[in-house]
């Protein structure tokens, strides 16, 4: 991997991995557009550090917070009921799905996972499901003609429960195309949480998990043509990009839907279904030399 192929996959990883467009599909796609190897998933793991990196320093007091309630939990009785204590609990639930599967589909991940077709597909479904899930909460928050305005649940409202349907939601992001952030997101919405709230926890619910996995991946680096040098200066470029989006996102979502995502998720995945079945594009490319 070259120096300036690692500046641009850097840039795609800190531009898409907060949007719920998928990081991990667009490193695929700007490798097979761009004629090069196929960063692998060990390399997206990696470079996912980065911006995790980002969330630990936007959510810092939060994180702090809740560091500290939890661990005073373990030996104190009294803050067990405290929010911030059973939010750290709550990200260890809802952590254990994409940690079990993530392990158990480790094969599948780094090989069929990253067929194009199936790329395409999860872009288009998983827009369809963000989608209904931003109208519905559209719905709740604006009322209507026969309807009144439908209060959403935040973060005091989340339990095991919901906890760990937002885990499983995020190991579905083990499949690229799904997004991480988009999975999460859909599934906080279709529970009825509020956008806010549902970014916030699919954000801290990241850290553990993106960590964890980039830690696992980095035996891996040094090996075929992913080397060391590239591979943490992209992880570099990620941060300071990923920290920028972050702040825009966070914004974003408090006053404007989805749909812009929504829209662009589908086309993308309708031109990459017509790139492959017109033969410009392989949907194995660059895997034989990545």
């Amino acid at each position: 991997m070259s120096w300036f192929e690692s500046f641009v996959l850097g840039l795609v990883q800190g531009l898409t991995e907060f949007l719920p467009i998928s990081s991990s599909a667009h490193l695929r796609l700007t490798a097979a557009f761009a004629g090069w190897h196929d960063p692998g998933a060990a390399f997206t793991a990696i470079s996912q550090i980065g911006t995790e990196a980002a969330v630990l320093i936007y959510f810092r007091k939060d994180i702090a917070r809740i560091l500290s309630a939890w661990f005073r939990s373990l030996t104190d009785r009294s803050m067990r009921g405290d929010h911030d204590a059973q939010m750290g609990w709550l990200v260890i639930v809802g952590s254990i799905p994409i940690g079990v599967l993530g392990i158990t589909l480790k094969d599948q991940i780094e090989g069929p996972f990253r067929d194009l077709r199936l790329i395409a597909t999860t872009l288009i479904v998983m827009g369809i499901v963000l989608g209904i899930a931003d109208r519905l909460a559209a719905r709740d928050e604006s009322g209507g003609k026969h309807r009144v305005v439908k209060e959403r649940k935040t973060l005091k409202d989340l339990g095991v429960r919901d906890g760990l349907i937002f885990g499983f939601c995020q190991a579905m992001a083990l499949i690229p195309g799904v997004s991480r952030s988009g999975a999460t997101i859909s599934g906080g919405l279709l529970m009825g949480y509020t956008r806010e709230s549902a970014a916030r926890y699919s954000f801290l619910l990241a850290i553990p998990a993106v960590l964890a996995s980039g830690a696992y991946e980095l035996k891996d680096v040094g090996e075929g043509h992913i080397s060391w040098g590239p591979t943490i200066f992209a992880t570099l470029v990620a941060f300071f990009v990923g920290y920028a989006v972050i702040a825009w996102f966070m914004k974003f979502i408090t006053t404007k839907s989805f749909m812009p995502f929504v829209i662009y998720r589908i086309l993308l995945g309708i031109f990459l279904f017509i790139l492959i079945w017109a033969g410009v594009l392989s949907p194995h490319a660059g895997e034989s030399a990545g």
